[in-house]
C-alpha cells in the first residue's frame, strides 16, 4: 500500500509506503523509552529512526546478546557481524536472558507475529492445523521470554486482516500473562504484556483487563474499516484519533540514511 503525505513548507506531496508508515509510527511509540529488546525488521528500523529523532538515548538489545549496537548497515539477522563491531558489549545468552531480561531491565520488547489475539497472545509457529499446517513459521525464538520480562511490549503487523488479529489463535506461541495466569495461576510474570500494537488500520492500546482497544486510526482510515478487518468484536475508545502522516524529514532518514537499500523498507 502507497499513501501520500503533504510537506505545507514546500508544497509538494511525498508518497510513502505501509513499511515507511510502520516503522515512523513505531518510533514514535518509543518516545520515553531507554532499554528496548528488539527483533529484526521493522522494530530494528523503528529503533533506528526514534534514535535519529526523538530518543538519542534509546538502546537497542539484540537476541544474539549484542547491547548498545552501533551497526554501519541495518543488521539482516541478530547475529550479523556489523553488531558486533562498535558495539557497548556483547553478553552470554545466559546474562542476556537470566539476568537482563528476567531482571525486568527492558523497558520495551518489540516483537512481530503472523497472530494476535484481543488480549496481546502471539502466534508465530503455524497457521492451520499444527500437525498438517498451512504454514510453518519459525516459532517463539525468544519471544516468550519477552512477553513475560518486558515491562511492556510492543507488537508491529505489517497486515491488518482478519486472519491476523483473530478471536482464536490457530497457535499459542506467546501467551499473555493474563492467558498465561489462567492457564495455570502459579505463573508469575514481571511484565504487562502488550501495551501496544501497531498496524497499517490503526494503533492499539491496552486497557485495565489486557485487552486492546483501537484509540488511533492511520491517515485515510475510518473506525469503520478497521472494526471490518479485526477478527474479535473490537472495543473502540470514546474519542478516536487521527494518526499524523510520516514527515518529509522522516522519510528522509528512512530512505537516505537508515535503509537506503530497503533492506526492510519494500
Amino acid at each position: 500500500m502507497t499513501t501520500t503525505t503533504t510537506d505545507f513548507a514546500t508544497a509538494t506531496t511525498v508518497a510513502y509506503s505501509t513499511s515507511e508508515l510502520l516503522a515512523v509510527t513505531s518510533a514514535r511509540a518509543l518516545l520515553g523509552r531507554r532499554l528496548v529488546f528488539a527483533g529484526i525488521g521493522i522494530p530494528t528500523v523503528a529503533v533506528a529512526l526514534a534514535r535519529a529523532t526523538t530518543s538519542p538515548d534509546l538502546h537497542q538489545v539484540f537476541e544474539s546478546g549484542v547491547c548498545g549496537a552501533h551497526p554501519h548497515r541495518l543488521p539482516q539477522t541478530v547475529a550479523d557481524a556489523p553488531l558486533a563491531t562498535g558495539a557497548e558489549c556483547i553478553l552470554s545468552m545466559h546474562a542476556l536472558f537470566g539476568h537482563v531480561l528476567q531482571g525486568g531491565h527492558i523497558d520495551v520488547g518489540f516483537l512481530g507475529a503472523a497472530q494476535i489475539d484481543r488480549f496481546g497472545s502471539l502466534n508465530s509457529t503455524v497457521i492451520g492445523d499444527y500437525a498438517k499446517p498451512t504454514v510453518r513459521l519459525p516459532g517463539s525464538g525468544g519471544a516468550v521470554e519477552v512477553m513475560a520480562n518486558a515491562h511492556e511490549v510492543f507488537v508491529v503487523l505489517r497486515r491488518h486482516t482478519p486472519r491476523a488479529l483473530v478471536d482464536r489463535l490457530d497457535f499459542c506461541t506467546s501467551p499473555s500473562p493474563r492467558r498465561a495466569q489462567v492457564h495455570d495461576p502459579r505463573v508469575r510474570t514481571r511484565g504487562s504484556g502488550v501495551t501496544t500494537l501497531i498496524t497499517e488500520l490503526g494503533i492499539f492500546r491496552a486497557d485495565s483487563t489486557g485487552e486492546l482497544v483501537l484509540t488511533t486510526v492511520q491517515p485515510e482510515v475510518t473506525v469503520d474499516q478497521v472494526i471490518a478487518a479485526t477478527g474479535w468484536d473490537l472495543k473502540v475508545a470514546d474519542d478516536v484519533a487521527v494518526n499524523e502522516a510520516p514527515s518529509s524529514d522522516e522519510l528522509a532518514l528512512l530512505r537516505t540514511e537508515i535503509d537506503p537499500t530497503r533492506v526492510y523498507l519494500r
